[in-house]
């Protein structure tokens, strides 16, 4: 979208060189200053509005980028969500797959079971009384 400033301004500019080669044809100072005078402002008025239309065309660049920014960071965002869910359902199938195991091996061998549990209690009873020295 072009800015309305640099369309008034190519006027302007067009209007004042016009007015300015008149004068210079007449030999009217008047005239010449006054159209190279406007003929100056068409073109700031020109780069006013052509500077408008790049910040304009920057900031929209700028919202694209952040845009893509934000729906990236959203895919990742979605992706880790779903890996830590499939890693607390395999966790959770595993956990319930040992304790299956640990039941199925305490019911098949009891005795084993209780003299593994003992030693194991034993053990940590002097772990932590080792500490304490």
């Amino acid at each position: 979208m072009v800015d309305t400033d640099r369309i008034a301004g190519a006027a302007k500019e067009l209007g004042g060189k016009i007015q300015g080669a008149v004068g210079d044809l007449t030999g009217s100072h008047r005239d010449s200053a006054e159209g190279r005078y406007r003929e100056a402002q068409g073109a700031a008025e020109n780069a006013y509005g052509q500077a408008k239309d790049t910040v304009r065309h920057t900031a929209d660049r700028a919202q694209d980028y952040a845009g893509r920014a934000v729906d990236r960071a959203q895919d990742f965002a979605d992706e880790a969500q779903d890996y830590a869910e499939d890693a607390y359902e395999r966790g959770s199938r595993s956990l319930r797959q040992g304790a299956r195991q640990v039941s199925h091996q305490v019911a098949e061998y009891p005795l084993a079971s209780l003299v593994i549990a003992g030693l194991v209690g034993f053990g940590l009873g002097l772990l932590v009384n080792a500490n304490r020295d």
